[in-house]
This record gives structure tokens, sequence and C-alpha cells, in this order.
């Protein structure tokens, strides 16, 4: 066997399924003397592709499948695989892998599909024998062997044309024997004939007649096919029409669809643009929640500095009986009160002036809140105008009237110009200053830094919610 440890491709394929003339065999030897290697020549013809695991092998006379191989050996791939041209390969057994005895072989190209492409004329694995010995013999004897060639050749030549006479006569004869036999074929085939015709002749006599029936219906079922054409014909003509509408119909309806197509695109842009103001209106309606969740507040806030400013009047009013009763004990106390109390007044003024200017601003971002407001003050200065001018009875008959009647209204006016925080309604001593009422009420709120918009430290979430929205911008 071949020393590699792959096995060659085979088939059962059988030999009248093989095409020997693809791979040509040459230089093969009659015999190849056995220890020797062997080099196996071949051409690859044209009609032949190589293919890597095509394979070369060495069969015993008499094989019938490429599974009975005694050895092989890869085929080699030509330099030039697409050459058109016949390629001379060559491969060499090793002596340890031929057989060894004397029985008949040759050399078979298999592909690696396991079909036979070639092979070769048969060779044997034997020693030289006797008759391969060359004899060695003398002049004389040489020439008297030429002779007795040259006179046996002549014999030969003159037995060969006798011979070439006698066969052309016995062909001669043959040929006569032939035509005779041929010519008393001839005349029993052809009494044989003329039976045969003549029975033919009636049968196609009858056939005839019945030929004739056909035809008479065939023509029948002529017009009628003639008929069924120009109807088709007409109906192909009507489809035909039919057809070029529909053709028609269909490019106008494509036509509209690109146009709907055109509007559904134009729709789904108007769509996006929708949405997109959607979300700015939801934006916008979160934001304005906000603020009036803040406006709820701010007019919460302003209802407990109405209710603390009602207590306030109820207070003063109480205060205003107790000084009209100790009026003339605290007379000189009083006026000198009374002086002080005009100085602060005014000094206070001035300030609420400065604070007016100040919170000028805010009264603009919330128009209704402080025209509420402002109503509600109004309201409040009304009443307070109008309990002022209130007399006190008279004690003891005073000839100049009441000497507190002046410090009575300038009380009123210092109780309307004490400032209380919006937010936590603490009450502020008349002789604070304005920024310091300024940085308490700073102290409650929460100021955005990108839009400056202020919230309450209690609504810390809405503020969060605000800066997230600056974030999504």
């Amino acid at each position: 066997m071949d020393e590699t440890s792959d096995e060659p491709p085979t088939s059962a394929v059988l030999l009248d399924n093989c095409h020997f003339s693809q791979v040509v065999f040459n230089n093969v030897e009659k015999f190849y003397v056995p220890g020797g290697d062997v080099t196996c020549y071949y051409t690859l013809t044209q009609n032949i592709v190589p293919r890597g695991k095509d394979w070369v092998g060495i069969f015993r006379v008499g094989w019938k499948t490429t599974r009975e191989y005694y050895t092989f050996m890869w085929a080699p791939l030509p330099s030039d695989a697409r050459s058109d041209t016949a390629v001379q390969q060559q491969i060499q057994f090793k002596a340890y892998y031929l057989p060894k005895d004397d029985e008949y072989y040759q050399f078979c190209y298999v592909d690696q599909d396991g079909v036979v492409r070639g092979a070769s004329v048969p060779f044997q694995f034997r020693a030289e024998t006797e008759d391969d010995i060359l004899v060695v013999t003398t002049q004389g004897e040489v020439e008297e062997i030429e002779l007795q060639n040259r006179n046996l050749h002549k014999e030969n030549e003159e037995l060969k044309a006798s011979c070439a006479g006698l066969q052309k006569q016995n062909i001669d004869l043959q040929e006569e024997l032939n035509k005779t036999q041929e010519l008393q074929n001839s005349l029993e085939s052809l009494r044989c004939n003329t039976e045969k015709l003549e029975l033919e002749l009636n049968s196609l006599k009858k056939e005839n007649e019945h030929l004739k029936e056909l035809d008479d219906c065939r023509e029948a079922e002529l017009h009628q096919l003639k008929e069924q054409i120009q109807n088709v014909t007409s109906d192909k003509e009507r489809l035909e029409t039919r057809l070029k509408t529909a053709l028609d119909r269909m490019d106008q309806l494509q036509s509209q669809v690109l146009n709907y197509e055109k509007e559904v695109e134009n729709l789904s842009h108007m769509d996006r643009d929708k949405t997109e103001q959607l979300e700015s209106l939801k934006e916008e309606n979160r934001q304005l929640r906000v603020t009036r969740t803040q406006q709820k507040e701010q007019n919460k806030k302003l209802g407990h500095c109405m209710e603390y400013l009602k207590g306030s009047k109820a207070k003063r009013s109480l205060c205003l009986s107790c000084c009209l009763q100790n009026g003339q004990q605290q007379n000189r106390d009083l006026m000198k009160e009374l002086e002080e109390q005009k100085r602060l007044f005014q000094i206070l003024q001035a300030k609420k002036n400065e604070a007016d200017e100040e919170n000028q601003k805010l009264r603009e971002e919330n128009d209704r809140l402080l025209r509420h407001l402002s109503q509600e003050v109004s309201s409040f200065s009304v009443v307070s105008q109008a309990q002022a001018p209130i007399p006190a009875p008279e004690v003891g008959g005073l000839l100049y009237g009441n000497p507190y009647s002046d410090f009575i209204c300038n009380y009123f006016v210092l109780q309307v110009s004490i400032r209380k925080c919006p937010i936590c309604d603490e009450v502020f001593p008349e002789d604070i200053e304005t920024s310091q009422y300024e940085v308490h009420v700073q102290s409650h709120l929460l100021e955005c830094p990108l839009c400056s918009e202020t919230f309450e430290k209690s609504n810390k979430q809405v503020f969060d919610d605000h800066i997230f929205c600056h974030g999504l911008e």
C-alpha cells in the first residue's frame, strides 16, 4: 500500500461509466524489474480538470471497481492549471510498495470522485528471461541467415499471391451465390409483399371510407372552430380595450397614490409640529398651574393679613376707650408722647415711601392681588377716617374740647404703618429699617438663577420642577 495514511476516494462505478481517454499513459514498459522504483509517465488532456484529491493507482488486470487498487500515489497538480493544452506529468512509485508476483497490472488515473479517467496497457513485475538474452553470431552465419530469409520471403510472397487469387475467386463465387440467394429471397419477399399489399389495399379502402366520414366531421368541427376563433378574437379585442382602460386607470391610481403619499408625509410633519406644540402647551399649562398655586397661597396669606388688620382695629378701639378714660390724668405725659409720636411718624412715613418704591416691581407682577389688597386697605382707611372724628364723652365739661383728639388720629395712622411679614405674619416695630424688613422677607423666598422668578421655601418641589424645566430647554 501507499506510505500515506489517507485513503484515496473510490467508488463502485462500473467500467462502462469510466472515461479512459481523458488521461493517456506514456512509455509504459512490458515488464518492470522487481526491487526497483517505477516512474509512471502520463499526459493530462484538455478534457480533464485536475483536482487536489486525484490519484494514480496500480490495479491488477481484471479489476471491477476502483476499490481494488494495490497501491496508489496522489497525483500532483500541474503548475499551469488553466492551460488549454495537454500537460505532461510523472509519478514515482517506491519499490517497497510494488507487487511481488508476476501477474499483469496496469496504471489507472482516478479523480477525487472515484471515477477512472485513464488506464495504461498491462505490464508485469518480473526479472529478465533467456528469451530476452542477446545472441552473438559470426558474419558468415549472418549472411546465410539473410539468404534464407530472402528465400523464405520470396516463397512467402508467391504464397501470398496465390492465396490472394484464391481469395478473389472465392469472393467472386461467394458474391454470385449471395446474389442468387438474394434474388430468391427477394422473389419470396415480393410474393409476400404482394399479398400484404392486397390486404393493405383492402384495409386502406375501408380506412379511406372511414376517413371520408371523419373528414366530413372535421369540416363541421372546423366550421365551429372558425366561429369560436371569431368569438375569441372579438373577446380578445374587447379584453385588450378593457386592459388598456385598466392600465390607464392604474396609471391614474399610481399618480393618486403618489399624491396621497405626499399628503401623508405632509400630515406626518404637521402631526409632529402639533405634537411639539402640544408638549409646549402642556409645559405652559403646568407652569400656569404652579403660578396659580402660588397665587392661591399668596391670597391665603393676604387673607391672614386682613384678619390681622381687623383684629388690630378692635384693639385700637379698646385702647381709644382706655385713653379717653385716663386722658386727664396723663395729659402732660401724653402731650410729650404725642410730640415723640409725630416725630416717629414723620420718620416712618419717609421709610414707608421708600418701601413703596422698592415694592413697586412686586405689585406689577401680581396686579390682580395688589388691586384686591389696595381695595381692602382703602376700605380700611375709610373706616379709620370714619371712626377718627368720633367725639369722646364730655368729662367735667371741657372748655377747649378733647386735648387727645390729634393723638388718637396719629395713633391710628401709626397702627396702619406698622410692618407685618406677609409669609410668617411676624410684626416688626415701627423703628425697624426697611433693609432689615426686606432681608427677613427674602429669607422666606427661593430665587431662580436663570429667570429671577421667586418661590416660597415651603414650595421647594415647585422650585425644583421649575429648574428641571430650564434643563429640558
